[in-house]
């Protein structure tokens, strides 16, 4: 049993690493428009999620795995620049320490501890989530040259969501390029696409997903806009100009907590992710649609994946 766990741990390593990788774009990035201050904030919150999980499996003897630096980049990158370092530091702690460890730890954890950690800030420091944010350096060498960014003012310089619920357009190139304010590594669309397209090449994430996500989420967001709703817009802006790229790419495809069904069960997972995203963008206050939307998922892959094992067990029967 302790040599098949094992075996496990070692099979997990590398599409965890390349996941990793697949994020170094999107770090650099996050230190050109925001400064120097991004790298820090990552590295508090990987120190924090890595003694979280280290203290916790050492009475058991148990090695820390790579899989808690994923989830650490993905939540220091799903926050925005203004952050208090404290506060980021309470969200690795949390999110590892009971989105993860407390399930029994790596493989076990029902959500996304990336997602739980920052769930955990957004209800507990709303204003820090979502009115703090930061005007991005644009010209060159950016943030390179800086510590930090200057705080934004939140009536002229919010993020493109935001914006866009008050009439305002945000230019395509910035939002392809990422020089708009939101969080520190989602806002950049070509380099999470790069990075995303890699994964689903190296197989460290599911493509039925991916492309289920992308799938629910055009259609939704195309039947609101045709209905005329003032809140849904373009499908294809609303597309690049909140998070979702990043979600769809790298939150939902988190491999312990998405659906465990190679075949029906990923694409239903994806597809519902995608739906759910863009009915909280539209019809909630909360503009943090792809976390909620990943916990929502998280939750029903366990009974997604049972009904399917179960239908297919009655087709083999009968």
């Amino acid at each position: 049993m302790a040599e098949a766990k094992k075996q496990k741990l070692i099979l997990w390593q590398l599409p965890m690493k390349r996941v990793l990788y697949a994020l170094i774009p999107a770090v650099i990035a996050s230190v050109y428009f925001y400064g120097w201050r991004a790298l820090v904030i990552l590295a508090i919150v990987n120190v924090v999620g890595f003694l979280t999980e280290f203290l916790f499996l050492r009475h058991r003897k148990e090695p820390a795995t790579s899989a808690v630096f994923v989830s650490s980049f993905i939540l220091a990158l799903s926050l925005p620049p203004t952050i208090p370092y404290w506060m980021a530091a309470l969200g690795a702690l949390v999110g590892i320490l009971f989105g993860k460890m407390a399930f029994g730890g790596f493989g076990k954890n029902v959500f996304n501890p990336a997602m739980v950690g920052r769930a955990f800030l957004y209800v507990s420091f709303g204003g820090q989530l979502t009115a703090a944010w930061a005007n991005p350096f644009i010209a060159f060498p950016g943030g390179f040259a800086r510590y930090q960014a200057a705080a934004a003012d939140i009536i002229g310089q919010a993020t493109p969501l935001s914006q866009f619920a008050r009439g305002v357009s945000t230019p395509w190139l910035h939002l392809f390029l990422g020089n708009v304010s939101g969080s520190l590594g989602e806002t950049s669309a070509v380099l999470l696409i790069l990075g995303g397209l890699y994964i689903v090449w190296k197989k460290a994430a599911a493509w039925q997903i991916v492309v289920g996500g992308f799938a629910g989420f055009l259609a939704a967001q195309t039947a609101f806009w045709l209905t005329g709703l003032s809140s849904a817009g373009n499908p294809v802006y609303a597309l690049f100009a909140g998070s979702f790229i990043f979600g769809v790419f790298f939150v939902i495809t988190e491999p312990v907590s998405a659906s465990q069904t190679t075949g029906t069960g990923r694409w239903i997972y994806g597809i519902f992710f995608g739906i759910m995203v863009v009915v909280i963008r539209t019809f909630s206050a909360w503009p943090a649609a792809v976390m909620f939307a990943t916990l929502l998922a998280n939750m029903f892959a366990p009974l997604l994946d049972y009904l399917i094992k179960q239908r297919k067990q009655q087709r083999k029967a009968a």
